[in-house]
């Protein structure tokens, strides 16, 4: 599939608020609200678009505490990490890496008893490392302008 300067344009208006109806999303970037219905529908269809979502403020829900985990996994216990992994409540995100450790692991708690919980439950088949998170330095991606996948006779 071929993206183009239009395609970039309402992925990045979605992005911003995917709640936007047809005709509001066509007059941002000048097509008809059935041309805009098309254009979104294709990129739904080939995966570009690949779901909508909303933002949920974890601290207002009590989460009060995001560590990341450096996870090292013993005597090749990967499938069993990743079977505890993918069900445990507060993970937010769990990526095998490269490096001296196997996966990074982002929890969200409300205490930090629970980070120990974590390290406890897995400890007979991992290690860890943990790095507590006092703030975030918020990224302006504006990853469409740098896409690939733009023929460079539509920039």
């Amino acid at each position: 599939m071929k993206i183009g300067e239009i395609d970039l344009k309402i992925i990045a208006e979605l992005k911003k608020n995917s709640r936007l109806s047809m005709r509001e999303l066509g007059r941002k970037v000048n097509l008809s609200p059935p041309s805009v219905t098309e254009r979104v529908k294709r990129l739904e269809d080939s995966g570009v678009i690949e779901g909508y979502t909303i933002q949920v403020n974890r601290k207002k829900l009590g989460f009060t505490i995001d560590c990341i985990i450096e996870v090292t996994i013993k005597n090749g216990e990967h499938k069993r990490f990743k079977e505890f992994i993918e069900q445990y409540p507060t993970a937010l995100s769990c990526y095998r890496i490269a490096g001296r450790a196997c996966y990074m692991v982002m929890l969200t708690v409300s205490r930090l008893e629970e980070i120990e919980e974590f390290i406890n439950d897995i400890s007979t088949f991992a290690t860890t490392l943990t790095h507590i998170i006092f703030s975030e330095v918020k990224i302006k991606n504006n990853l469409e302008a740098h896409t690939p996948l733009l023929r460079s006779d539509e920039k």
